[in-house]
């Protein structure tokens, strides 16, 4: 691409020449501009630029720039207005709506209201407005030129720069484009090939699972059948025992008194085991051996049923009994009570005592609950089986995770290479990086194509200030705005935005940010891929319009300063 004429950048060796030979190109030409705006002496009306003095033709009447009417040249400037737009008094200040123009030969040139003029207060840098005020004004024009200049060396030097910068952010974008590119494409046939091998595992694992839950299920089931073979004995064997305690007798029978002995077993808890209640127990028989007892009784007894000498089951929660509210006693029946209260509880103490020793302690049954029975191990074919199966389902996991991690990658990377990063994709180095500003109350942080949050500077939790949404620069300059959206609510209003302004700079940081709008924030960052770029180059003399003057960029580049002719132009008084 040809930057300059006469400069073609060949290779990249050859960059850091072809940028000398460019900027000893413009300071030529900029230098060879300014020697050709030589002091030329050009008659105009005070108060006149050099863009309109060609309607002041001091040879015939001047004509209203509205066209509203035609006076004699010699009232213009006469402090009489006889022109609507105010254009026949360009120097003085008798009409209302009249522009004075400044010309600020070493500076600026400006325009102010006409009202101004000769009003004792210094406008323009170079006095011009003040010539008849009697007000002693210094020239200033020299000394705001020389400062503007400082600044544009600051600016031009930032410009190189960050261009110089930019330039490189692009060219390692691309080559990162192309990395990633490149990467993504392995990525996706690696994936192919993994699942496939997962598919030969996923085979695997189910041809060493199913010898594995057949020999399982053999041990599982023979274990259960063990069980209740064993819970069955245990439970003939506890059978047997209740017979031997309720045949109090021991004549080998069950009898109705012998039931009634046992007043658990009453079938509707209301304290007592009626006749007919252990008869229903019995049967039709009034008494029962051994072999009825299981066969009729047990099965309906059994859960109820409390040995009278394996520990005792706990006894069911009997019905609270409401209590007498208590006496109020007079002060000297309580001092009496509590005496005989300490007496009494010495005497159950020592009753109790003797109690404990000569009773055994009784052991609830749920204070010693009866130890399950442990299922045996496996035997070695069946551990073997189990062990082969354990280690085919292990590779399988891994092999598994391996390919959800890489289907992650792929992700991750097509959603990179989908951004728009720019045109030349320079604002890459931005993704997956965050920049931080801090003032005086929060700590503001920005993730470019992520997110902007809000945090107090002393801490609580972060408020999202919006999520990436989309470029949202003017139609020339694109590239220039972020926008974020969508952020927390706020209290009876719209959803958090940020607007994010880019600027050229040396470095990337958060430069400011404000709310100008409820809701609606505002950040400028500064980076070199922002607005960093070739200006175009424009000395400024005379023949400018005031417009044309506002418009001018000043050129940042190569710290070339801006060209002002000197204006030895004459007008009349």
């Amino acid at each position: 691409m040809t930057l300059f004429p006469g400069v073609q950048p060949s290779t990249e060796k050859g960059a850091d020449k072809t940028w000398k030979m460019a900027g000893v190109y413009l300071t030529l030409s900029l230098l060879l501009s300014c020697s050709l705006a030589v002091a030329v002496e050009i008659q105009r009306p005070r108060g006149v630029s050099l863009s309109n003095r060609h309607f002041y033709d001091q040879s015939k009447p001047f004509t209203c720039l509205d066209g509203s009417r035609t006076i004699p040249f010699d009232r213009v400037n006469d402090d009489y207005c006889d022109c609507k737009d105010s254009s026949d008094e360009p120097g003085t200040s008798a009409c209302p709506r009249g522009n004075f123009h400044c010309t600020n030969a070493g500076h600026r040139p400006q325009y102010i209201p006409s009202s101004r003029v000769n009003d004792g207060i210094c406008d323009c840098c170079d006095a011009t407005d003040e010539y008849n005020s009697g007000s002693v004004c210094e020239n200033t024009c020299k000394e705001l030129g020389r400062k503007e200049k400082e600044i544009l060396q600051q600016r031009a030097a930032v410009a190189q720069q960050g261009f110089l910068v930019k330039q490189q952010l692009i060219d390692e974008a691309k080559k990162g484009q192309e990395e990633k590119r490149r990467k993504l494409a392995e990525l996706q046939e690696s994936k192919d090939g993994k699942e496939d091998e997962l598919e030969a595992l996923r085979t695997v694992k189910e041809a060493a699972e199913a010898p594995e839950k057949e020999a399982k299920d053999q041990h599982h089931k023979a274990w259960e059948e063990q069980k209740a073979a064993l819970q069955l004995e245990k439970d003939k064997a506890r059978m047997a025992l209740a017979f031997l305690e309720l045949d109090d007798n021991a004549d080998g029978l069950v009898s109705v008194e012998e039931l009634q002995t046992h007043l658990e077993l009453d079938p509707d808890s209301d304290g007592t085991l009626t006749e007919p209640e252990a008869q229903t127990m019995l049967g039709e028989a009034p008494q029962v051996d051994q072999t009825a007892f299981q066969d009729i009784v047990w099965a309906s007894i059994k859960d109820k049923y409390q040995s009278e000498t394996l520990p005792a089951r706990d006894p069911p929660p009997q019905p609270e009994t409401p209590q007498d509210p208590p006496r109020e006693r007079l002060p000297e029946e309580e001092g009496e009570e509590e005496e005989d209260d300490e007496e009494e509880d010495v005497e159950d103490e020592d009753i109790d005592a003797e109690e404990d020793d000569k009773s055994p302690p009784v052991v609830s049954q749920t204070e010693k609950p009866e130890k399950e029975e442990e299922m045996p191990p496996y035997d070695p074919e069946t551990q073997a089986l189990i062990d082969a199966a354990q280690k085919s389902r292990d590779t399988f996991d891994e092999a598994e995770k391996g390919l959800r991690d890489l289907e992650e990658q792929i992700r991750s990377l097509e959603k990179e290479i989908s951004f728009d990063f720019g045109p030349s994709a320079e604002f890459s180095y931005l993704y997956s990086q965050c920049y931080e500003l801090t003032t005086g109350e929060y700590v503001y942080r920005l993730c470019p194509f992520s997110r902007v949050t809000q945090k107090q500077k002393f801490g609580g939790s972060e408020t999202n200030l919006g999520t990436w949404g989309s470029w949202a620069g003017p139609e020339d300059d694109k590239y220039s705005v972020m926008k974020y959206e969508q952020g927390t609510g706020c209290w009876q209003g719209p959803n958090r935005s940020t607007t994010v302004k880019l600027t050229c700079g040396t470095e990337t940081a958060v430069v400011s940010t404000s709310e100008p709008s409820r809701c609606e924030y505002q950040t400028r960052t500064q980076g070199p891929t922002m607005s960093c770029s070739i200006p175009g180059i424009a000395y400024r003399d005379q023949t400018n319009t005031e417009e044309e003057l506002k418009e001018i960029p000043p050129p940042p580049f190569f710290n070339i300063l801006h060209c002002i002719a000197p204006d030895s132009s004459k007008s009349n008084e």
